[in-house]
């Protein structure tokens, strides 16, 4: 693979596809650690084969919203499952309209708001904090929060700011992205039945939607959020043995600061990793957790880097 095939890093994580496609390589070869999902997940595409026949009707979303309220401890009435994590955020920002976001902070809110410090909208913020990985304090709040991260992190389903919105991304933490499943709890059921209104109808699929009990079933948070600590501290350590520096934080997913062209160098090595210039910072790549079996590989190539 020639570093010169290699794309600019997308404003988003999970590109690994196209810098396969780019370079003209297998993409079942490419280790794609740009976007952070939970490396010990469950087998959900085949999970998913035994609800296929979920694909023949239109979709119909009460059974999973009930569920799914029941293990957030919420009414069901404030929340809105949605088509992915994306779909939450651009629904609550065109029911809110504008919004303060503070710089590195998640790169879609101002995809969708309108945003400045002289704007009525109050703060969005995701929690933990992507890209920097850290945990807001138990004072500190937010008009939006964004607990992509949260579950996987803190072993609980949501940190309980019940006066404002919180948003959610159910496929990082069972690493399935394309099945596309995320949700919006709002301050009150008003505020939900506004989304429900601007929402397209049937916007999440019928697959989801029959996978979501049956992930409910058998996710435990927290022993995910257990393993899912040790690992990022054994990795963290491996990682810094090896000559890079790491950022604090808990989330799943490593920082890693001070390393001009990491993704094209790791790229050569058939490995992908976020670029985090998007987020205005510069010479910093975030590295999601690889999966146990894949974690010599990813150090074989971090030494190479630092040789080089």
């Amino acid at each position: 693979m020639s570093e010169h095939a290699i794309p600019p890093a997308a404003e988003h994580g999970g590109d690994g596809a196209a810098v396969a496609r780019a370079a003209g390589i297998d993409p079942d070869r490419l280790l794609d650690l740009s976007a952070s999902l939970n490396p010990f997940a469950p087998d959900v595409a085949a999970l998913a084969t035994k609800f296929a026949g979920s694909l023949v009707d239109y979709p119909d979303a009460s059974i999973a919203t009930n569920q799914f309220a029941a293990e957030l401890r919420v009414d069901p009435r404030r929340l809105v499952l949605t088509n992915g994590g994306s779909e939450a955020i651009a629904l609550v920002a065109a029911v809110l309209g504008d919004g303060l976001v503070v710089d590195p902070e998640f790169s879609l809110y101002r995809r969708h708001l309108r945003t400045g410090e002289d704007l009525a909208g109050g703060r969005w913020r995701s929690n933990p904090s992507s890209p920097v990985g850290t945990v807001a304090s138990g004072g500190e709040t937010a008009t939006v929060w964004d607990e992509a991260f949260w579950p996987m992190t803190m072993g609980t389903w949501t940190r309980g700011d019940d006066t404002s919105w919180r948003i959610g991304s159910l496929t990082k933490l069972w690493a399935c992205a394309g099945l596309r499943l995320g949700y919006v709890i709002a301050p009150d059921a008003a505020g939900a039945d506004t989304v429900r209104s601007i929402q397209p109808r049937w916007s999440v699929n019928g697959l989801a939607l029959a996978l979501l009990p049956e992930l409910l079933a058998i996710e435990d948070l927290p022993t995910t959020a257990e393993r899912l600590a040790a690992h990022r501290a054994g990795f963290a350590a491996d990682v810094a043995a090896h000559g890079h520096t790491v950022a604090d934080g808990i989330a799943p997913w490593l920082l890693l600061e001070q390393t001009p062209g990491l993704r094209a160098t790791l790229a050569l090595h058939g490995i992908v990793v976020r670029d985090c210039s998007s987020f205005g910072l510069v010479d910093t790549h975030r590295i999601a957790l690889p999966r146990p079996r894949d974690i010599d590989r990813v150090l074989t190539a971090l030494a190479a880097t630092c040789r080089d």
